[in-house]
């Protein structure tokens, strides 16, 4: 039950790391650090994942024809395009311009929505993808396709790849964190951050929005740390007998290397996870003085002092399931959009400033993405308005990448006049993983 629990204390005691000691840790060690298999200079990751589906017409991938075109359907029959995204040429829905003005930034003029007031300072560091296509056009599919690489259930997800081909720097840590929208998860919960059919200890765990990160972390009133050591020698010595006895459930290995992992976080999680102590100059950079940047830039600073303490891959996700708080703009989009932009804008800023003013931008990978991108006509039956939206899109998805060895201003595929589908041969999900685990310095095969 704990480890199918969507935020219990299975994402605890089954996310773990090398326990005390050789001695102790003779039985099971499945996050010692491990070399990188060449020389890269990315040693950590924070993967931004923005959940429902990004307007890349909208944000990163200019596209002046959609003005042109307001109001007029597309051709019918587009080469390239089949499936959902065919039928829904079919339906004639009429072109929705561009929502917000697009402006230059930076000395390469990268063109962005003007909405990235914070971000837009950064154009020059980002390294974009465009024209990515997933193998599937809905949220459940997609979502699985860009945290693991398949369409389909267990899959590993890319933060447990990178802890299994690299470990961990610290020991009193999880090597593979997650922090969620305060108000919601993502669609399909917890198999985004899934271990698959690695061993369990890989999973990420999932640090709480608000609140406690972390619930009955300390040991109760009046439990000395020597009693809590002495019981957990004993539920060892326990378990380790009933491991030796099931050695094909590694569960068992990881669950005992987890206790051990919890029982070292009572005396160095609190006071990582404590941001009260941060100055306030660094939470305004963050945007927690104002309620509508305080939730997201929490988790961007909590990253950033993740970073520092050696966690290997920080996994922020912005937006609950598919619904009105998500990036799944189907409606009113004016709206929603400039709502979403609004609560990451400053807080990922914030992150990029911090990550370069400790000197830890070189050596941290930061990854912008989402599960699709969107279509650029109208939803069916909608006309262009301020109530009108964008359709689900997997062949124009736009990412970004930044810090940790990347090519500052660099640009890797095209996608048509429309946003619709990439120019020439599409970029597959899975090139935009490799390239992740090849910044890491892991051959991706």
């Amino acid at each position: 039950m704990l480890w199918k629990a969507y935020n219990g204390l299975g994402g605890v005691a089954l996310s773990s790391l090398l326990a005390q000691d050789i001695a102790r840790a003779a039985a099971f060690n499945p996050l010692t650090p491990k070399p990188q298999h060449f020389p890269a200079k990315a040693k950590n990751c924070i993967f931004l994942y923005m959940s429902g589906g990004v307007s890349q017409m909208d944000t990163f991938d200019f596209k002046p024809e959609l003005n042109k075109l307001a109001g007029k359907p597309l051709p019918t029959k587009i080469p390239g395009v089949h499936g959902q995204l065919e039928q829904f040429l079919k339906q004639q829905n009429p072109v929705l311009p561009i929502v917000f003005p697009f402006e230059r930034r930076g000395q390469s003029g990268r063109l962005m929505s003007v909405l990235f007031e914070h971000m837009g300072k950064f154009a020059d560091d980002f390294a974009f993808v465009h024209g990515i296509m997933g193998d599937s056009n809905n949220h459940g599919p997609s979502t699985m396709h860009v945290n693991t690489g398949s369409v389909m259930p267990g899959a590993p997800s890319v933060g447990a790849w990178v802890a299994y081909g690299l470990g961990s720097e610290n020991q009193n840590l999880p090597g593979y964190l997650v922090l969620h929208d305060h108000r919601g998860g993502p669609v399909n919960g917890a198999a985004v951050w899934q271990n698959g059919y690695l061993p369990a200890a890989y999973q990420g765990t999932v640090l709480r929005p608000s609140g406690t990160p972390i619930l009955n972390l300390a040991s109760p009133p009046g439990v000395s740390k020597e009693r809590t050591r002495a019981e957990l020698d004993l539920l060892r010595w326990m378990n380790e007998k009933h491991a030796a006895e099931q050695p094909a459930r590694d569960e068992l290995e990881a669950r005992i290397a987890a206790y051990e992992l919890a029982f070292r976080m009572q005396t160095e999680a609190p006071a990582v996870m404590d941001i009260s102590q941060e100055p306030e100059h660094i939470k305004k950079l963050y945007g927690l003085d104002n309620p509508v940047t305080e939730s997201y830039g929490r988790q961007c600073l909590l990253a950033r002092r993740l970073v520092e303490q050696g966690v290997r891959f920080t996994l922020l996700i912005h937006g609950h399931e598919n619904g009105f708080n998500s990036w799944d703009n189907h409606r009113e989009i004016k709206h929603t959009l400039l709502s979403r932009i609004r609560e990451v804008d400053k807080p990922i800023a914030g992150l990029l400033t911090d990550l370069k003013q400790r000197g830890l931008f070189d050596e941290t990978l930061v990854v912008w993405t989402s599960e699709m991108g969107r279509t650029p006509f109208t939803n069916p039956g909608q006309t262009p308005s301020p109530a009108a939206g964008r359709n689900h899109n997997q062949f124009g998805m736009v990412s970004w990448f930044a810090g940790g060895g990347v090519k500052g201003g660099a640009d890797v595929g095209m996608t048509d006049d429309f946003g619709l589908k990439a120019v020439g041969e599409p970029i597959p999900m899975r090139d935009m993983h490799a390239t992740l685990l090849y910044l890491l310095g892991l051959k991706h095969e």
